[in-house]
């Protein structure tokens, strides 16, 4: 069975489609925001997903909206693709440097929602792409229902320290969307459901 999900999104402040295959197939990201599309592409290529996901948005008042609602979107496909999430391994605990910023992420497909965001004491002080980042975080957790843990312990360079935490991600759950080896057809829970 294939382990995809789709959603289109359209509000007053964006238009979006987000298409989510687990196992693989084309990345190909265009929200309008360069930036964000470079972190989204990082994004799918590490998890070894096939991501496409097309925006439109009201970026001329700023980015927040379009990036939210795209991970309001993302987090919904990836809902629709793990399904009733049979067999996947479900915990991810991964730590990834990019230069000298380094970023913790662990995370729990447990339908819980949460977003616990942390960025190191001696960063600069957080500016429009950390708080954008955050926003971003919590849609796509709250919406894939993920316990999510992002901490970027380190790092000066904002690009390196986001690239690192959305490279976390990704790896975090290329690992927790696996389907598990040992229990390959059973729902990872003592409660039987996610």
């Amino acid at each position: 069975m294939a382990r995809t999900g789709t959603i289109k999104r359209k509000t007053k402040e964006t238009d979006i489609t987000a298409g989510v295959a687990l196992d693989g197939g084309k990345v190909a990201c265009a929200t309008g925001m360069p930036f964000w599309d470079h972190m989204l592409t990082l994004l799918g290529t590490h998890a070894a997903f096939g991501l496409e996901l097309a925006a439109r948005g009201d970026i001329e008042v700023d980015e927040h909206h379009t990036l939210e609602d795209t991970g309001i979107a993302l987090g919904q496909a990836l809902k629709q693709a793990l399904g009733d999430c049979r067999g996947i391994t479900r915990f991810a605990d991964v730590t990834v440097p990019m230069d000298e910023a380094l970023c913790h992420c662990v995370l729990d497909i447990s339908n819980r929602p949460l977003l616990v965001y942390a960025v190191h004491s001696g960063a600069p002080a957080p500016d429009t792409r950390l708080q954008l980042a955050e926003e971003f975080f919590r849609a796509l957790a709250q919406h894939a229902g993920l316990t999510l843990h992002l901490t970027i312990n380190a790092g000066a360079n904002e690009h390196h320290m986001l690239e690192s935490a959305f490279k976390a991600l990704a790896r975090a759950l290329r690992i927790a969307c696996a389907i598990d080896p040992v229990h390959p057809d059973t729902v990872p829970s003592s409660k039987g459901v996610l």
